[in-house]
C-alpha cells in the first residue's frame, strides 16, 4: 500500500496547490485533501475516526481561519479552528509527520527580516491563536511550524486571495481599501507550496 500524506484545508491556495501538484512532489504516495465543507476539524467526534481511515505518515495542516478581520469579529471561532483543531490534529498525528503552516502575523512588523530566533510578538487575534498553536504543536519534537507570508494565488471558490478580492471589486466597479502603513512581500502560493517547505527540509517526499 501506499503512504499516505494528508493535506488539510485544500480550498485554500496552498493546500490546494500541494493537492494539484501531488504527483510532481510526492509520486508514489497517496495525497488525500481535505477541505471544511467535507470534514469539520473543530469536532473530535468526526475528525478522530476519519484520521483513522486515512493513517496518514504525513500531515500538511493549511486550513485556517486566515482573515484578520474575521478572526477580530469572531475570537472564539479563531481560536476553535486556529488552536483547537490545529491541537486536535498533532495529538491525533503523534507518531506521523507533522508540518503546520503558521504565519509571520506572530510578528509586530517593528523590525523585520525575521528567523526563526526572533522573538514573537503578535498584535492581532490571527496572529496570537498562530503562535498558541505553534507552541502546542511543537511539544512534540518530529513536528514541524512553517511561518509564510503574504500569498497570491487562485483558490477553488476564488474567495481566499487578496488578488482575487481585488479582482472582484475592480470587476464590479466598486472602490478597493488598502493599507498604508505596511510593507508585505507576497509570493505566489506555488512557491510557498514547494519552493519553501521542500528548500527547507520540511517536505521529505521524492520531487
Amino acid at each position: 500500500m501506499k503512504p499516505v500524506a494528508l493535506i488539510t484545508g485544500t480550498s485554500g491556495l496552498i493546500g490546494g496547490y500541494l493537492l494539484r501538484s501531488a504527483g510532481r512532489w510526492a509520486p508514489g504516495w497517496a495525497v488525500e485533501g481535505i477541505t471544511r465543507t467535507q470534514l469539520d476539524l473543530t469536532d473530535e467526534a468526526a475528525l478522530s475516526p476519519a484520521f483513522q481511515r486515512y493513517n496518514p505518515q504525513l500531515v500538511i495542516h493549511c486550513a485556517a481561519m486566515s482573515r484578520t478581520k474575521d478572526c477580530e469579529q469572531d475570537p472564539g471561532r479563531a481560536a476553535r479552528i486556529n488552536v483547537g483543531a490545529s491541537a486536535l490534529l498533532s495529538r491525533l498525528a503523534q507518531k506521523s509527520r507533522f508540518i503546520f503552516l503558521s504565519s509571520g502575523e506572530v510578528f509586530d512588523g517593528s523590525a523585520g527580516w525575521y528567523d526563526e530566533h526572533a522573538e514573537p510578538n503578535p498584535i492581532n487575534v490571527y496572529g496570537r491563536t498562530k503562535l498558541e498553536a505553534e507552541r502546542m504543536i511543537l511539544k512534540n519534537p518530529a513536528h514541524t511550524v512553517v511561518r509564510i507570508v503574504l500569498t497570491a494565488g487562485t483558490s477553488e471558490h476564488r474567495d481566499r486571495s487578496f488578488v482575487e478580492d481585488m479582482c472582484r471589486a475592480a470587476k464590479a466597479g466598486q472602490d478597493v481599501t488598502l493599507y498604508a502603513d505596511e510593507f508585505r512581500c507576497p509570493l505566489p502560493a506555488g512557491a510557498v507550496a514547494i519552493s519553501e517547505l521542500s528548500l527547507s527540509g520540511m517536505v521529505v517526499l521524492p520531487r
